[in-house]
């Protein structure tokens, strides 16, 4: 066998060898969007602070697994 030959073998191989990703875990992350009907007052502030609490004890992290768009009408 050549150098030739013996090298174009050996990049083959290389080349055609799986190579490991190492790609992080999916985790998807769901977005809940939550309409009130009045401005941002202290009420609507508490409302919004019981619905993540609720969320909470559910299971669900604000910023991990969770992200919540508010709007006001």
């Amino acid at each position: 066998m050549r150098r030739r030959e013996f090298i174009t073998l050996l990049g083959g191989a290389l080349t055609s060898r799986p190579f490991p990703a190492n790609a992080q875990p999916a985790s998807r992350m769901r977005t809940v969007g939550v309409l009130m009907g009045l401005a941002d007052d202290a009420e609507a502030r508490g409302r919004a602070r019981a619905f993540e609490q609720g969320l909470e004890r559910e299971g669900w992290s604000l910023g991990q697994n969770l992200r919540i768009e508010y709007r006001y009408a």
